[in-house]
């Protein structure tokens, strides 16, 4: 076996040894190769380093959507409908109002104004007094207040508390 002399490579073919200069250096400058522009995979001068952002694809009302509206109209149907219907409770009558006794439960008659021109119309009302009564301090409140009452309506509760001194209507 011979031995290769030293400083060169036997496998080498046609290669120039290391330390005969070359045209080009053999391995890039420090810092890498220097971006040419107009070459693919470099930025062009002004152009963003990302992609453009792809348009948003169009809306549409899905059935979700259309669910969600359709319950808060229908709460907003409720809500509209208690107000009105509370309108005519006892809270909004006044001197000189007919009341219709809804319930035959004593301790909640519900009562609600109605015309005096109305069948339903069945007392009315002689006085409305706020503060909070009791069964007994309402009768002779009512009594003093109106004296040819024939039943009193205590509320309380609501944020408005008062008494209510009513008689029969005569039609």
């Amino acid at each position: 076996m011979t031995t290769p002399p030293q400083g060169q490579n036997p496998f080498a073919q046609g290669q120039q040894p290391y330390d005969q200069p070359q045209g080009q250096a053999p391995y890039p400058p420090q810092g890498g190769y220097p971006q040419q522009p107009g070459q693919p995979g470099f930025p062009q001068p002004g152009a963003a380093p990302y992609a453009p952002v792809p348009p948003q694809p169009s809306r549409k009302i899905g059935f979700k959507t259309i669910k969600n509206i359709v319950i808060v109209v229908a709460v907003l149907g409720v809500a509209i409908g208690g107000y009105i219907a509370s309108r005519d409770d006892a809270n909004t009558a006044a001197v000189g109002d007919c009341m219709h006794r809804g319930s035959t439960d004593d301790n909640n008659p519900d009562l609600e104004v109605v015309e005096c021109s109305s069948a339903k119309a069945q007392y009315v009302v002689l006085a409305k007094i706020e503060g909070t009564y009791s069964a007994l301090t309402a009768e002779s409140k009512c009594t003093e207040k109106a004296k040819d009452f024939q039943y009193s309506y205590t509320e309380s509760g609501d944020g408005t508390d008062f008494l209510l001194c009513l008689k029969d209507y005569k039609k």
